[in-house]
């Protein structure tokens, strides 16, 4: 049986970690969007005592390990001037008029960054990229509970995704949090970027490591390093980072390779 819906008047008064910590990173949550968020991880809570989709299900620690690290891009892309009305307006510079951002999320695993974002911002159209049967049918479960439209669930391995071409090369955004080295995240990514498009990949302390060593592997996918941002959530003890990827050449036909090969034989070094 699925959780109660939040009661009226939880938005004013629920997640106050969430809303506080976000309004320290420049982003003011609204009243729809925090009942959003309650829900999901009411939902999170209700599924994971079936399906292990993951370890962090209190509610303190989820306002800040789940919701609020998913909303770090949104600060990242601000920062580099790629949303330049703020979070709202959620276009790059010089977009055309009336195209709307298209943003991929590999390893969406239980809506984590892409539901949040999708959330935040309405208008991005999202898909959800997840390999895993019983995760694939949580998020469609979660996408209908929260009625977010333009929202599609892919159940696929990204390299999969990456070679297909409704895919390929369709996306102005990627996203991934917890998925793999930067190296092997790079030929999961890259492929469905257009040109000028970004990779916001979630790092920890071995960002800087990780971009050494995935600098050939970037090379050949035909991205490069933007910035590393870094923000400290309450909390936590490392410093999260933001990588921040963009592609500048279209890749190769060869990549990616097929499923299970970028892990075993990653690019570069």
């Amino acid at each position: 049986m699925p959780p109660p819906p939040p009661k009226k008047g939880l938005a004013a008064e629920g997640m106050p970690t969430l809303r506080a910590a976000a309004r320290d990173l420049g982003l003011v949550l609204t009243e729809e969007q925090v009942r959003a968020f309650h829900r999901h991880w009411q939902e999170l809570v209700a599924w994971n005592k079936r399906f292990n989709l993951t370890t962090v299900t209190d509610y303190e620690t989820a306002q800040v390990r789940h919701f609020l690290d998913s909303l770090l891009p949104l600060v990242a892309l601000r920062e580099v001037g790629w949303l330049p009305g703020g979070e709202r307006a959620a276009r790059p510079p010089h977009w055309p008029p009336g195209r709307r951002l298209l943003c991929a999320d590999i390893g969406s695993g239980a809506g984590f960054p892409g539901v949040p974002l999708k959330v935040v911002c309405p208008a991005w159209g999202m898909v959800l990229v997840e390999s895993v049967g019983k995760k694939a049918q949580f998020l469609r479960h979660l996408v209908g509970v929260l009625a977010l439209d333009d929202v599609r669930v892919e159940q696929a391995r990204a390299e999969e995704v990456g070679r297909d071409p409704l895919h390929r090369e369709q996306y102005d955004l990627v996203v991934a949090r917890a998925v793999a080295d930067l190296r092997v995240l790079a030929e999961y990514a890259l492929p469905l970027l257009r040109r000028g498009g970004l990779l916001a990949a979630h790092k920890g302390s071995r960002a800087e490591q990780e971009v050494w060593e995935a600098e050939k592997a970037l090379h050949i996918l035909g991205g490069d390093v933007v910035r590393i941002l870094s923000y400290e959530l309450p909390g936590v003890v490392e410093p999260r980072r933001i990588v921040l990827v963009e592609k500048r050449s279209a890749t190769p036909a060869p990549y990616p390779r097929r499923p299970g090969i970028p892990q075993k034989r990653p690019l570069g070094r």
